[in-house]
Order: structure tokens, then C-alpha cells, then sequence
């Protein structure tokens, strides 16, 4: 079993910046990619960033040039860095680690983004 556990979510202005972490514990051999998925109201959940164990990243579209995905696997905790939030930032954010001997994503339980205009 993997644990996952964000923290830095938090209500900031329109062109503010916030830096998410999430921690991973228990059995951290199990874990290869990790990324973070966000999900408005009413909306489904997507994808916003994922990086390989080798620091290879992956963005939505979206988020490209804004949000910085990183990952320090000595602490086995990866990071989202977001710059020039918008209101439509305005999400629950996840944190998902796939396993690398099955094909479960643990998930996290969310932390909080909101953007005010």
C-alpha cells in the first residue's frame, strides 16, 4: 500500500502562485509515475502534470508555462509549482502515484485550490 498526503492548497488572488507537495509513504518501491489531476465542480477530474521517476514531465495544455511539476525521490514527495493562477485554476487538486508492479493508482485526498478574480 501506498499513502499519499497533499498539503498547500489554500485560497490566493488571480496571478498569485501557490506550491502543492505531496508525500508518499508506506511501500514506495511500489511507485513509478506520479502526477497531479484537479477537479472542479461539475466537472471530471484531469489531468494537469505527471513526471516519470526518471524526471521526464508530461502537461496538460493548459497548464504549460504556468504549473511546474517536480519530483525529489529521496523524500518520495513530488511538487506542483503554480504561477499566474486564474479562476478557472479553482479545483481540488490530487495527487496519483501508478504502481509499478500492478496497474492501481493510489490517489490522495485532495487539497484545496481557489482562485478569487
Amino acid at each position: 500500500q501506498v499513502q499519499l498526503v497533499e498539503s498547500g492548497g489554500g485560497l490566493v488572488q488571480a496571478g498569485g502562485s501557490l506550491r502543492l507537495s505531496c508525500a508518499a509513504s508506506g511501500n514506495i518501491f511500489d511507485i513509478a509515475d506520479m502526477g497531479w489531476y484537479r477537479q472542479a465542480p461539475g466537472k471530471q477530474r484531469e489531468l494537469v502534470a505527471s513526471i516519470t521517476r526518471g524526471e521526464f514531465t508530461h502537461y496538460a495544455d493548459s497548464m504549460k508555462g504556468r504549473f511546474t511539476i517536480s519530483r525529489d525521490n529521496a523524500k518520495n514527495t513530488v511538487y506542483l509549482q503554480m504561477n499566474s493562477l486564474k479562476p478557472e485554476d479553482t479545483a481540488v487538486y490530487y495527487c496519483a502515484a501508478d504502481s509499478v508492479y500492478t496497474t492501481r493508482r493510489y490517489w490522495g485526498q485532495g487539497t484545496q485550490v481557489i482562485v478569487s478574480s
